[in-house]
């Protein structure tokens, strides 16, 4: 059970990236997945080399992980370009 925080990362950024993709309706998942992978590589980032606080030992990494990828998804829905 070595790599477990990381499934559940994948996991977590797989289903904010379904819910996003079901919320806003417009069937473009893979979009979805990207900005949320994006997210959460940059909220792995930030706890475990900018702020060094935390290793990838511990699970505190994973959650900023999802909360990146939410974030992300969020401005991409709030300030994307609608034609």
């Amino acid at each position: 059970m070595q790599y477990a925080d990381i499934a559940l990362a994948v996991l977590g950024v797989l289903a904010i990236a379904w819910v996003a993709d079901q919320l806003s309706g417009r069937r473009g998942y893979g979009g979805a997945l990207l900005v949320a992978a994006v997210g959460a590589a940059c909220g792995w980032f930030l706890p475990i080399r900018v702020f060094a606080f935390t290793t990838m030992d511990e699970i505190i990494w994973v959650v900023w992980s999802l909360v990146g990828a939410a974030a992300s998804l969020l401005a991409y829905f709030l300030f994307r370009s609608k034609r």
